[in-house]
């Protein structure tokens, strides 16, 4: 498979695991995500290891390499209008999250996807996460019941960040940078899509950051009358030994299932026990064999459209101080 790269922010790093395990890719071009853009350490350390060629525009490098997937690395806010002129030109899209800022380009993204042939997925890579897909085979074959609430945590250190993030406009905010992996983790651990949402967020303490959250917390409602709860920070002190602390809660009716330090645990009325884990998966290798053909990857356009959205509702509730149904 011939692959770009557009941009170096974000989660590109499966896609780099993938080409130190010797898989089938021929890493084609890399191309900065908008002019300007100071991508010369990636450059310098990465693109040069791989003997990348490198362009200046990426459109460019399509019209040149024509590959088969390009990722979208690019700030947040570019990348709903990079992932639309890639699948124009049939080439299928493995974006950094969110895949859009505005509903207005979410909007315009699925219908441009829906107009594709190519394929589309998001870097939604927690669903790769051994505990986490635990978790998800556990409520799937039914070991706590209904699932009735689902809580989850997103915690990370803040540190310094690109000055990018100092702007909503160019960030998108942290509910849908930071958030969006606990609200993709209750779609697809519990079964149920989100109908509704109301949050509150706050950049108290954000170390001279601008407009960036540091804290948020989102309600949601499902669809059958369960509900669900996300708290988000950015306040996770520097000595901690993890950058981040993911957590989920699964409440269900017969049962309960936790997911914390990497580890996932199942109780009922008649045990407690630790839940077993696969081995861990590549992420875009599993989308790469998505696009030859060779099953389904876990995180499909539909998903990453609708966790989108419900980040940027839970973001707009918190706005504007209010429920928003969808």
């Amino acid at each position: 498979m011939k692959v770009v790269l557009i941009g170096s922010t974000g989660h590109y790093y499966s896609f780099h695991r993938a080409l130190d395990s010797g898989a089938d890719i021929q890493y084609v071009g890399f191309a900065n995500g908008f002019d300007g853009e100071d991508n010369s350490h990636y450059i310098r350390v990465f693109a040069s290891k791989y003997g990348t060629k490198v362009y200046d525009n990426y459109m460019e490098m399509i019209k040149a390499e024509k590959p088969d997937i390009a990722l979208v690395c690019s700030h947040y806010y570019r990348n709903a209008g990079i992932s639309m002129d890639l699948l124009k030109a049939g080439v299928s899209v493995y974006s950094e999250k969110p895949v859009a800022t505005t509903i207005e380009d979410l909007d315009l993204l699925e219908k441009t996807y829906e107009q594709s042939d190519a394929h589309f997925s998001a870097m939604l890579e927690m669903r790769y996460t051994p505990a986490f897909k635990a978790a998800h085979d556990a409520v799937k074959k039914g070991l706590i019941g209904d699932v009735i609430m689902v809580t989850a945590q997103k915690s990370y250190k803040l540190n310094q960040r690109p000055e990018f993030y100092k702007k909503r406009e160019t960030f998108g905010g942290t509910i849908p940078w930071v958030g969006i992996h606990a609200i993709d983790w209750i779609r697809w651990i519990s079964g149920k899509e989100i109908v509704s949402a109301s949050a509150l967020q706050s950049n108290k303490y954000n170390n001279n950051h601008g407009e960036l959250e540091t804290i948020a917390l989102c309600q949601f409602g499902l669809e059958d009358g369960s509900i669900a709860a996300v708290n988000i920070d950015y306040m996770r002190p520097a000595a901690a030994k993890t950058h981040g602390d993911d957590r989920v809660r699964v409440v269900g009716s017969k049962g309960i299932i936790e997911v914390r330090d990497g580890k996932a645990w199942l109780l009922d009325d008649d045990k407690e026990m630790e839940l077993e884990l696969e081995e861990e998966q590549n992420p875009f290798i599993a989308y790469m064999e998505q696009v030859k053909g060779n099953g389904r990857c876990r995180v499909q356009a539909e998903d990453a459209f609708r966790s989108t959205r419900a980040a940027l509702m839970a973001r707009q509730a918190a706005d504007e101080g209010r429920i928003i149904s969808f």
